[in-house]
């Protein structure tokens, strides 16, 4: 194509577009102008179509009836009295009238029509006055005669031949009547009356169609400010009906007599309220910024007791009421108007104020007509006029509300259209089959520019399989889904992205917003695998293990059969690789541990951190055969290669305790049970394994223990706590002391001993440890007050405490008041506190001695030498006694080192001025052994068991109770021994007091 038809193509184009342009300007503008200016040129210059005939207006004479009838001859007579006036107002007034008034014969001889327009008349019948004989009468339902509606009111039709006729009326009225009479040319009446109704008949039309187009409006668009103007309209033509005399029908129907008149009240009513209704509808916004919007909530309280009356009263009632509530109003509304348009001035306000103006300039004179007879302006301002012109402005208000709300529609359409392609968020709209139907710039630069094209707009080619029917289901099911979706990659180099899909099912499309949360993802990966995770080593942390502890035992008892076993895993001496070279090296040897157990379980074991070096292995439907060949491979590879960082090598080795878990058992006793299988590994230095089957002991004794723990918690075992007592024999005079121990027993509910061991370790747990101290020691002085007078021979009396106990402020508290309570027998007491508890706290256990040694209580050191090797402490340690560990005395003669380490003790508590006691001696040979060695007492069974404290009152040494020959042999030799010092030194020297 050359340039020339290129050319002509571009002039044709814009000649269409010129031409296109023209007509629609000619169409919408200038044809419109040109319809407005000739119907306003036909209203002002044009004649009518039909001329108009004015009537002649009749003059008359009232008489009111009054409460008394009159006959038809007395009102004759009283009305030839009256003088003539032109009409005459009932003012509300129900009570009857008489009137009379002459017809004067037309001037071309045509039949007349005498007119009665008021529209209030209920009833009427006219007579001749001569002849005295009825022309008609005529009701709201029913007429007579020559009678007959006309207009709102009613017509009498007169013959010819009556020149000069002298008519008589009887009438009755509602409302503010007005008695008049007009003469019409029957033809002319007829033309009038013709006009009249066509005339409400063009008004009811275009009111009720405008009124039905902004129903239609208010259905389409949802917006109710339409559908109350519609109302208002059907009122405000009901009210112009009542004014100008037509409100008798209604779309060209007859509206029955027994409405007429309530109905009007009751349209005065509507007005009110439909008035009050729309103003505060559309000046909603501009009440709250020019205040006082109170009165015209005041003013809505009036509208139901109006309507209300409205129903029930009569006018001559009613219409007082109204007038006032109106006038009220009025007042109101014009404040508040007159408040917009100078506070926040709009076109609507503006408009509508012309509107209300018309309006209640009508009303006011149709008051002022009604109430005080004046009717100067009537003809050419009221409702009629009023309604009509009340209707176009409050139409032009609300156009122009609908334009304004159009307008800030369009802004807003504008603004969410930038929003949409400015928002970073990815949005989007799908159909419901997941195709992509829209998108804004965001979402196509996460997803690509071929996102909306036919061929690739599918959900399923950029997201997870499965994903779509996901979404879908989420947005049925509720009103907003949302749902993290992962990107596809075609590549494996492609990096795979997370996304935050959230959408709703509107108006059956799925529209929703997408947002890159790829970061956000991997924090909260992150932030998971943290909770559940040891940051060092990567395994299970403490919560995390326990969690899939939990899990096993739930899904136990389904198992078939069920297999479930944990271990407890202790690194030995692994705190000297902290201690000596830093926990940067002791941190690399974790994870290399963690490493090395990970290499021996599959895919249902999975191990844990729960201590510095302490580890929980769960092997979940594994056999306790196969956990235990684990369990042993885990301890080779533990301890099988050096540990190497930097230049350094470690050799490390694991102890574990395995335990079968059988269903029912909860995650604190498989713990506590592991742990305890691995603290018995440790004692056995060669194993390293122990392994315990779920019908072990352990299990019921780990039962039992808690049972235990409940009682003591709930302070029902103490009353079945009893105490025997282990008698310490002297070994300077074995036949003239009765010491000994107070031991704590319990016996269960079914009268089988409880261990001393489970008592203690449940009132560790349960934290009674002082309350069953408090009770002992409550008990023992109680003991020994009774049976004071059989202790002669008893020096001292052991009671253990332990170290809660001595840290425990209450019960110090009340053992001091226990001392001083019993001041007098407490010197018999020795309470024994363990070395490494008084060591524990040293102040702490210094304060107590002191305070109960002012009582004349004893102390005793209880298991010295257990794991110490510093002996400095001693010298500010204000103990008597020295109870030496058992375990240097159990076996002491096959152990030289023990003879040494008892010996070097013995000479220390001399040289400080202690006495010591050797425990768990079980042989005659130890007990010599210790008595050459130089320890004052001996306490074990070689000597003689617990006993019932009864027991003990009947014997008079401890030495009574052994039933060892050989011992019994030797202690006789210890007291010839001793019998023969107190000889000698009888003879010239001091005896010793012991002590």
């Amino acid at each position: 194509m050359d340039d020339s038809s290129t050319g002509r193509q571009h002039c044709g184009t814009r000649l269409h577009r010129f031409l296109d342009r023209t007509l629609t300007f000619t169409s919408s503008h200038v044809l419109s102008f040109l319809i407005l200016l000739i119907s306003v040129v036909a209203l002002v210059a044009w004649e009518k179509h039909q001329p108009q005939r004015d009537a002649y207006p009749l003059t008359i004479r009232v008489l009111p009836e009054g409460n008394s009838p009159i006959t038809l001859d007395e009102a004759s007579a009283q009305l030839s009295k009256l003088r003539d006036v032109a009409y005459y107002d009932t003012e509300l007034s129900e009570s009857p009238f008489w009137f009379s008034f002459t017809v004067p014969p037309l001037p071309d001889g045509r039949a007349s029509t005498v007119e009665f327009p008021s529209r209030h008349t209920h009833s009427m019948a006219c007579w001749d006055a001569e002849a005295r004989f009825e022309l008609g009468a005529a009701s709201r339902s029913s007429i007579s005669g020559k009678m007959a509606p006309a207009k709102g009111g009613f017509a009498l039709a007169l013959d010819p031949d009556n020149t000069d006729a002298h008519i008589i009326c009887h009438a009755s009225f509602v409302g503010p009547a007005r008695i008049s009479a007009s003469q019409w040319p029957a033809s002319a009446l007829r033309m009038n009356t013709e006009e009249f109704f066509r005339d409400s008949g063009l008004m009811d039309g275009g009111l009720v169609m405008l009124a039905l187009f902004m129903t239609i409006t208010a259905y389409i668009n949802r917006e109710r400010t339409y559908l109350l103007f519609a109302a208002w309209l059907i009122v405000s033509l009901r009210m112009a009906a009542l004014s100008g005399g037509w409100d008798t029908q209604w779309l060209g129907r007859t509206i029955p007599a027994q409405w007429l008149y309530q109905g009007r009240l009751f349209t005065l009513a509507l007005y009110f309220t439909l008035t009050i209704s729309l103003f505060k509808t559309l000046f909603r916004t501009h009440l709250d910024k020019v205040g006082y919007a109170s009165l015209l909530h005041y003013a809505q309280w009036t509208c139901v007791p109006l309507l209300v009356m409205s129903m029930t009263m009569s006018y001559q009632t009613f219409l007082p009421i109204y007038w006032t509530a109106a006038s009220l109003l009025a007042a109101v509304l014009v404040f508040l108007l007159t408040r917009i348009l100078v506070i926040a001035p709009s076109s609507t306000a503006i408009w509508y104020a012309a509107s209300l103006g018309v309006s209640l300039l009508g009303s006011v004179f149709e008051i002022i007509g009604a109430a005080l007879g004046y009717k100067v302006l009537i003809g050419s301002i009221n409702s009629v006029t009023a309604a009509l012109s009340s209707s176009l402005l409050a139409a032009i208000a609300i156009a122009e509300q609908i334009r304004a709300t159009q307008q800030a529609r369009l802004e807003a359409q504008a603004t969410l259209e930038h929003t949409y392609e400015a928002m970073p968020i990815g949005l989007f709209t799908a159909n419901t089959e997941g195709r992509f139907l829209s998108a804004n710039p965001a979402m196509i630069g996460m997803l690509g520019a071929k996102l909306t094209d036919p061929s690739s707009n599918g959900w399923d080619q950029y997201f997870d399989e499965g994903s779509w029917l996901q979404l879908s289901q989420l947005v049925e099911r509720q009103a907003d889904g949302e749902l993290e979706v992962g990107n596809k990659t075609d590549h494996a180099s492609a990096e795979h992205k997370r996304f935050l899909v959230k959408a709703r099912l509107s108006r059956g499309k799925i529209e929703g917003s997408l947002q890159d949360v790829t970061e956000r993802s991997k924090a909260i990966t992150d932030l998971r695998f943290m909770a559940n995770n040891d940051p060092l080593t990567k395994v299970y942390n403490r919560r995390g293990i326990e969690k899939v502890i939990i899990k096993a035992l739930a899904e136990l008892p389904n198992q078939k059969p069920s297999s479930l076993a944990l271990a407890y895993l202790d690194l030995d001496r692994f705190k000297l690789i902290n201690e000596l070279y830093g926990h940067v090296a002791g941190d690399e040897v974790l994870k290399q541990v963690c490493d090395r157990v990970q290499g021996a379980l599959t895919c249902n074991q999975k191990v844990g951190r729960v201590g510095g070096d302490e580890f929980v292995i769960v092997f979940s439907e594994t056999s306790l055969s196969e956990a235990a060949a684990i369990c042993n491979e885990i301890i080779d590879q533990l301890s099988g290669t050096h540990y190497r960082i930097g230049d350094k090598a470690f050799q490390l080795r694991g102890t574990i305790g395995l335990v079968e878990i059988g269903p029912g058992t909860s995650f604190k006793d498989a713990i506590s049970t592991a742990d305890r299988a691995c603290r018995e590994a440790k004692r056995d230095s060669i194993a390293h394994l122990v392994v315990y089957e779920k019908t072990a002991t352990v299990f019921s004794e780990r039962a039992a223990e808690l049972t235990m723990v409940e009682r003591l918690a709930a302070g029902t075992a103490l009353e079945y706590l009893f105490l025997d007592m282990q008698p310490i024999m002297s070994l300077k005079a074995p036949h003239a002391s009765l010491n000994f121990e107070v031991l704590l027993r319990m016996r269960d509910r079914d009268g089988s001993l409880v261990s001393a061991g489970r008592i203690i370790t449940a009132a560790e747990i349960s934290g009674s440890t002082g309350d069953i101290d408090r009770w002992v020691l409550a008990t023992t002085l109680a003991w020994i007050e009774e049976n004071e007078a059989r202790l002669t021979n008893t020096q001292f009396i052991c009671v253990n405490l332990s170290g809660a106990s001595l840290n425990d402020e209450r019960f110090v508290q009340d053992a001091f008041v226990l001392l001083a309570r019993n001041e007098r027998i407490s010197s018999r007491l020795c309470l024994e506190i363990t070395e490494s508890v008084a060591l524990h706290d040293l102040d702490n256990t210094r304060r107590f001695i002191d305070k109960v040694r002012s009582c004349g209580v004893r102390i005793a050191l209880d298991d010295f030498g257990a794991g110490y090797t510093s002996f400095s402490y001693l010298k500010e340690f204000p103990a008597d006694l020295l109870k030496i560990d058992g375990n240097f005395i159990v076996d002491m003669n096959a152990h030289p080192a023990n003879i040494a380490i008892v010996e070097a003790i013995v000479n220390l508590a001399k040289n400080l001025g202690m006495q010591t006691v050797a425990e768990w001696a079980e042989d005659n040979a130890t007990v010599e052994t210790l008595a050459e060695i130089g320890v004052d007492y001996v306490q074990g069974y070689v000597v003689a068991r617990p006993q019932a404290p009864s027991t003990l009152l009947a014997a008079t040494s401890s030495a009574s109770f052994i039933k060892d020959e050989q011992l019994t042999r030797f202690v006789h030799t210890l007291s010839r021994a001793t019998n023969a010092r107190e000889r000698s030194r009888a003879k010239g020297h001091p005896k010793p007091v012991e002590s």
